[in-house]
């Protein structure tokens, strides 16, 4: 199979770019702060659709409007976000003494790591700081008709990418580049560790205890999305059904509704005892690789618990995820205290860049 490669994240650290021009929170007394972004919020969503994105679902503090022929109820591919859920069921293994932080992932899954990585630890692969390669290509446009369906394993994935390794690896620990080949690892050492599918140990110990009922990882040759769902193009190709083949790294379907759900548990530390809640929002004290384009400056920005930590227009942080498959790029982020939160789904059409709507839907959500 011809693969290419796939992006999963979106870069929120980047710099805005030419694109629409979106409407800015203005600075209002805290009594009318909100109303402000509501405002603008609904601004930017009467604005669409437009040539670069088809359709949105903007869910702040509880509240969901939309634009487009999206309902607030639709669920989204929602890609690297996974990440976040994938970390969150490593870190409840720690807690049970049956995953070490600080033990080498090879102890675990030594047919999957190559020697050269045998020093990588599990913390390592959490806080992206394990210094694997960069990802085999996947499945992309080029690949021909149908290339939204392709799949690989997490096994031969993981196998392609080290075989085509060229570079030498950096010391573990002693530089933060984000790299999605982390998560599958962590997959397969859950389903060694436990001795279940990855899935079932999500569905276990996440989706089924917040009741996250419209949330659910698909098998890798099931290309369907539950309804109600947008019809998504992408450069004018219907890509609605795909392959998850992303897994552990990007392949979970979710909703506004069930993802705002997670995250207010993760915050408020109902998924994890203090000792890992606490590494939920560490992040390491290292630098950031030259091409890690997520983060800003010369500084780390990705916690042990896979969460971004993002700086605001008034100074502040905010902590959350982006992800993105073939026609829907999302994300979720929130202040630590919860004060604001907002998970965003766009529907990009391929012809335009649409990180400036994305930023300006954070900062107005989130910025007082």
């Amino acid at each position: 199979m011809r693969i290419r490669l796939a992006v999963t994240t979106l870069v929120l650290a980047t710099a805005l770019t030419a694109g629409a021009t979106l409407p800015a929170a203005a600075a209002t007394p805290a009594s009318s702060a909100s109303a402000s972004a509501n405002t603008a919020i609904q601004d930017l969503l009467d604005h669409l659709p437009d040539d670069v994105v088809a359709g949105a679902l903007i869910r702040r503090d509880g509240v969901s409007a939309t634009a487009g022929p999206v309902t607030a109820d639709a669920h989204v591919r929602i890609g690297s976000v996974t990440k976040a859920f994938t970390n969150t069921v490593v870190l409840q293994l720690v807690a049970e003494h049956r995953i070490g932080l600080d033990i080498p992932a090879r102890w675990y899954v030594p047919r999957i790591l190559p020697e050269a990585y045998s020093r990588v630890t599990v913390r390592q692969l959490l806080d992206h700081t394990s210094g694997l390669p960069k990802p085999a290509p996947t499945p992309g446009p080029g690949d021909g008709p149908g290339w939204q369906l392709k799949s690989v394993t997490p096994e031969d994935f993981l196998r392609n990418s080290f075989a085509a390794a060229t570079d030498t690896p950096p010391a573990p620990g002693s530089e933060q580049q984000y790299n999605g080949l982390n998560s599958f690892v962590l997959g397969l050492i859950v389903e060694k560790i436990t001795g279940h599918s990855f899935t079932d140990e999500l569905q276990r110990t996440i989706i089924w205890p917040l009741h996250l009922k419209h949330t659910s990882l698909p098998a890798a040759d099931d290309p369907a999305i539950p309804s109600p769902h947008a019809e998504v193009y992408l450069d004018g190709q219907d890509v609605t059904e795909q392959s998850p083949y992303p897994w552990a790294e990007g392949g979970m379907i979710s909703t506004a509704a069930d993802l705002d759900r997670f995250i207010t548990a993760l915050f408020r530390g109902r998924l994890l005892p203090p000792a890992q809640q606490k590494l939920v929002f560490e992040v390491p004290n290292v630098k950031n690789a030259v091409d890690n384009t997520n983060c800003v400056g010369q500084a780390a920005c990705y916690s042990i618990g896979g969460l971004l930590r993002y700086q605001l227009p008034n100074g502040a942080y905010a902590w959350g995820k982006t992800g993105s498959r073939p026609g829907w790029d999302n994300g979720y982020f929130a202040t630590r205290d919860l004060r604001h939160r907002v998970v965003y789904s766009l529907n990009p059409t391929g012809r335009g860049n649409d990180l400036p709507y994305i930023k300006a839907i954070v900062n107005a959500a989130l910025t007082d």
